[in-house]
């Protein structure tokens, strides 16, 4: 089978979207799929690997600065390449909904080619970032309701990685055939000793505290900071912020402010890791915080469980996250600063079954296999071609998918005037 993934910026490291991209054509290839790439050029290695169909990158005006702080690239739609990669396809597959998606959504129709997508990014992720989170509300509807009309209505299947998102969009009755898969996640090996440390139960070693992502407004990094504040172990917190992105600064500095304040003794670190540096970090992390009140699935924190390290997550409508949750007190509502810090003692409280429930943790990632999600990504495939070979609407979810991930879609019903 020969799919096509369109995606801006294949290569683009530091972003979340095209790390699961590239995770999931890696998979499919592991898996005997034929998988090119139409996209941006790999900008970080000009000299390096490029997708098979490579584009030129296109910069907007004003706006290039603020995207670039984003890790986001955005590639040109013109040109004889879209068609060239389109006609190759048995199925295209759109990451994203920007125009070069929609150039090669116009051109599969031409050909009568299936076309498929994976829902990655909400509105809010890029609309809050713009105009703030209060004035960004109708904007952000705005745009949901044109990728759902002019994208996601003229998909066949749609992948939803949570069910957060799925019931979102059939909310707005989205006439693809939504169905709950995870992205996937990449099996590592728990680097965590099953044994505690010695100094473990020291009650003045410090205590390390991480947040994976980026510095977004949307990820809310300042609850975090304002938890650190009303917990009983503020002294020893040693803080780690991994990751970049446009509030990098401003949050780097209000991070410092606990240390300057005297709130914590250890200097917060903040910096952008390599994935073996992440692993390293999570193994030796005491505690993992998630405040994000926008995130489609958040990736970012799936590869820190798999090191046996508690997470601790906000629930919010446009969140999906803490589905990983197992434990009701490592969750949290978004933005409740008194809560999470509720959250923060109550495990430093308990380091026994902390240590205990991190392993539950690693332990749950693995129904998350990528490479069983690429089986089930697969079978999409092969029932969008199907159907458009027959010219019907699919019907049904892969039957494959395991029990917790599997989901009732709605039934598509063409319109009668």
């Amino acid at each position: 089978m020969k799919i096509l993934f369109v995606v801006n910026s294949y290569f683009s490291k530091g972003n979340g979207l095209d790390e699961s991209a590239r995770r999931t054509v890696q998979a499919l290839r592991a898996a005997g799929q034929d998988v090119r790439v139409l996209s941006g050029p790999n900008i970080d290695e000009p000299d390096g690997e490029q997708p098979e169909y490579r584009m030129d990158n296109f910069h907007f005006p004003l706006m290039q600065p603020m995207l670039d702080s984003f890790g986001y690239h955005y590639a040109d739609w013109h040109g004889p390449k879209i068609e060239e990669a389109v006609r190759w396809a048995d199925v295209i597959h759109l990451e994203e909904t920007f125009f070069i998606h929609h150039a090669a959504m116009n051109q599969a129709r031409k050909l009568g080619k299936p076309v498929t997508g994976t829902y990655h990014v909400h509105p809010e992720n890029i609309i809050f970032n713009i105009f703030g989170r209060r004035m960004g509300y109708l904007a952000c509807q705005i745009l949901y309701r044109y990728w759902c009309r002019v994208f996601y209505d003229k998909y066949q299947f749609l992948q939803c990685p949570t069910e957060n998102v799925r019931e979102r969009l059939l909310r707005h009755h989205v006439k693809a055939e939504c169905f709950t898969l995870s992205n996937g996640v990449i099996p590592d090996k728990c680097l965590r000793p099953l044994t505690p440390p010695a100094d473990y139960l020291d009650e003045n070693r410090p205590l390390d505290l991480i947040y994976i992502g980026r510095t977004a407004i949307e990820k809310d990094q300042p609850t975090l900071y304002k938890a650190i504040r009303l917990s009983r172990y503020a002294k020893r917190i040693r803080l780690h912020i991994a990751g970049r992105g446009p509030k990098l600064a401003e949050y780097t500095r209000m991070a410092e402010q606990l240390y300057a304040d005297g709130v914590v003794d250890y200097k917060p670190v903040v910096g952008f890791y390599n994935r073996d540096e992440l692993r390293e970090l999570a193994a030796h992390a005491d505690l993992a915080v998630h405040c994000a009140y926008v995130e489609v699935e958040g990736m970012s924190i799936t590869e820190a469980l798999q090191q046996a390290v508690v997470p601790v997550i906000a629930t919010a409508r446009y969140s999906g996250t803490a589905t990983y949750a197992l434990d009701e007190n490592s969750t949290f509502p978004e933005g409740d600063a008194q809560a999470l810090a509720a959250r923060i003692d109550y495990w430093f409280d308990h380091p026994q079954k902390r240590w205990a429930m991190g392993f539950r943790y690693a332990e749950s990632m693995k129904k998350y296999d990528i490479g069983k999600c690429a089986k089930e990504l697969i079978e999409m495939f092969q029932k969008a071609i199907e159907a458009k070979n027959n010219e019907t609407r699919p019907l049904s979810y892969p039957q494959s998918a395991p029990a917790e991930q599997r989901t009732v879609s709605r039934p598509y019903q063409r319109r009668t005037a």
